[in-house]
This record gives C-alpha cells, structure tokens and sequence, in this order.
C-alpha cells in the first residue's frame, strides 16, 4: 500500500505538471484569449439586444390617389405607430413599384379616389397594401396591426361613424409581391449562397498563407522569381472559381429542386456574385496574415461570420434590429449580397435598380483588398 502512494503522487505531479503548462501556454496565445472572451459576450449581446422577431419601424410609402381629411388622417396614424416609418408620398404606380423593388420601402399603402367621399356615404372603399413578402416574416406582423391603426385614425374625423365592436368602415386589400404564397423557401435560399459562400470561402482563405508559414514553403516561395502581391493573387484564384462554382450549385439546386426562380437579369446576379467572393477571399487573406496559426485563422473566421449571419438579414428580419445594429451590418457584404440575391431573383431586379447596395458591396471589396495586401507586406517584412 505505502508502495503504491509514491506512484500515484509522481502521476499526480505529471498531471499538474502538464496542466500548468498548457495554462501557461493558453495564457501567452492573447488571440485565443481575447476570442475566448469576446464570442460569448457577443452572442450575448447579438441575442439578447440585437435580434428581434417582431420588427417595428418598417420603410413604408403612401400612395395617395387623393388630398383629403381622411388621407392625411391615415398618414399621419401611420407615421405616429411604431410598426411604420413613411419613407416617402407618391403619386404614380411607377413609383410605388421602384421602391418596392429596389428595396428602399416593405409596404405600399394606397388610398384611393374618393376614399373619403365613400367612407360618408357608407360604400366601404378598398384600401390597397402592396407588401414586400420575399421576408415574410417581418411583413406579417405589421400586416395584422394596419387594419387597427387605420380605423384608430378616421374614428375622430365627422360624418364617418366608426364602431369598434363592428367591421372596419373599409376593406383591406393585401397584395404579397414576390411571394404571394409565402413560402419560406424563397426567402432561405438567396440567403443560404451569400451565407455558404462566407463560412467556405473565409475558412479556406484564412488558411493559405498560416499553413504555408508552419509548413515551411512560403520561404521556397520567397525566394523563386515572383512578387508578394503575384504570391497573393495566385492563392486566392483558385478560390475564386471554387466560389463561382458552389454559387452555380446552389443556384441551380433552387432553381429545379426548390423552385426558387431568377425573375431578373442573370449576368447582374453572376458579375455582383463574383465581387461578393473577392471581398470574401480578400477578408479571409487578412485573417490569414493576423492569424499565428491556423487554429487562429479559424477563429476569426468564425468571429467574423457569426455577426454576418446574426446582422445581416439571414436569420432574422434586418428591419427588427436597433439602430446601432443596422449601422454594424451595413458594414457587413453579406447583408448587401442578400438584398442583392433576392432582389434579383424574387423581384426582377438589376445592378441599375441596386445602385446602393452594389457600391457598398464594391466599397468594401476595394477596402478588404488594400488591407489584405498592405498586411500581407507587413507579414513578409
């Protein structure tokens, strides 16, 4: 017995032995120990502040087809509601359409001619609400609170008699563009290229230059006759068709399996997929040349992709986050490509009606490139 307690007391001193070393060593890799605080502090703040299931404050337009006490009673119920925010006062369908269309609005309300005129006289008129469903999650919420916020608006005005215990003096008419079924398909899949491209493309980028490092070859690759910007561009091109390639399988995987359709110009959809993978590639080149190791490059990868899939419209309605969330995806090119996607697919869309996002997208491209290559000569020297 007194035999077998030296024994265990040497095993025990190896193991606290080993277990000190690898704290040590924890300690001294500051990258993993700034991720190790800042992904659960993230995710706690993304959850607990940023994501909303119900949003309010929704882009909206009023088409009005008259200049009555019952037209502006009903904009101004609808500027003073939570649920919507009056973006704009047209006068012409065509308008209407352009701004469902590039996005800069989710609804449409349409007062009609002789709205008032029809109300005093008890003909029940039609109210017409042209819905942006490509998300139909984050239209059918304020959907369901017009129908009260319109009839809240005229109960004060005389001559039109409103009881609250009665149907609405008026009928609503709901028109769910883009996706008239609502079908949650359509609003997944556009989403999932942007989203897939990110995850693969940062990972497999973030790699290259931290494996070739441990590896040994980027010194061989150094000394043969060819620049660091030519040493950089070589290993993302590859990338770049693996990228084109898994957004061809997706596309067509939604075109025959999920009937998800491309209603716009489909060379827009292939020349703004192939900024988006640049950008991709670009971020994921910086990473690798921050990143000591290649367990770092993941890492912040996935710092980088978690906030992406989080902000940038893909899980939960974009216009459901507060202020200070929009602005942090806004930065993001995976918010821009989604709105992009869809836009193209579901809505008919061009590159001319996306001019927004498309400059953005190109914006930070041009700003991931510079950073990857000025980091990447402060890693050579």
């Amino acid at each position: 017995m007194t035999a077998e307690n030296p024994v265990r007391f040497a095993a025990l001193h190896r193991f606290w032995a080993m277990t000190v070393k690898e704290f040590i060593q924890m300690v001294r890799d500051r990258l993993t120990m700034v991720m190790m605080v800042t992904l659960p502090l993230m995710q706690l703040l993304l959850f607990g502040f940023a994501i909303n299931t119900t949003p309010h404050h929704l882009p909206t337009a009023v088409m009005l087809g008259e200049s009555s006490d019952a037209a502006r009673a009903v904009v101004a119920a609808l500027e003073n509601t939570d649920f919507f925010d009056i973006e704009a006062v047209v006068t012409r369908a065509g308008d209407m359409d352009r701004l469902l269309q590039s996005g800069d609005v989710l609804f449409v309300v349409e007062i009609p001619l002789n709205f008032e005129r029809d109300l005093r006289r008890g003909d029940t008129p039609q109210v017409l609400v042209a819905a942006d469903a490509t998300d139909p999650v984050a239209s059918s919420s304020a959907l369901g609170a017009l129908s009260g916020v319109v009839a809240s608006a005229l109960k004060g005005l005389p001559h039109i008699r409103i009881d609250i215990e009665q149907p609405p003096p008026f009928e609503f008419v709901t028109h769910r563009r883009y996706n008239p079924a609502g079908k949650s398909t359509f609003n997944i899949i556009p989403g999932l290229l942007g989203t897939i491209l990110t995850m693969t493309l940062l990972v497999f980028t973030a790699l290259a230059v931290t494996r070739e490092i441990e590896r040994g070859t980027m010194e061989n690759l150094l000394a043969m006759p060819i620049r660091p910007i030519e040493i950089m561009m070589g290993k993302i091109m590859p990338y770049v068709f693996v990228g084109l390639f898994q957004a061809a399988l997706i596309i067509i995987a939604g075109l025959f399996v999920f009937r998800v359709p491309i209603l716009g110009d489909p060379w827009s959809l292939i020349g703004l997929t192939l900024l988006f993978v640049v950008t991709n590639l670009s971020i994921g080149y910086t990473f690798s040349t921050i990143a000591q190791n290649q367990l770092q490059a993941v890492q912040m990868s996935m710092l980088f992709f978690l906030p992406s899939i989080l902000l940038s419209g893909f899980m939960f309605p974009f216009e459901g986050m507060p202020r200070w969330a929009q602005l942090l995806g806004e930065a993001l090119p995976l918010t821009h490509y989604i709105r992009i996607v869809r836009a193209i697919m579901l809505k008919g869309a061009d590159i001319t009606v996306l001019g927004f996002d498309s400059l953005m997208l190109a914006v930070i491209a041009l700003a991931a490139i510079v950073i990857a290559v000025s980091r990447f000569n402060q890693t050579l020297d």
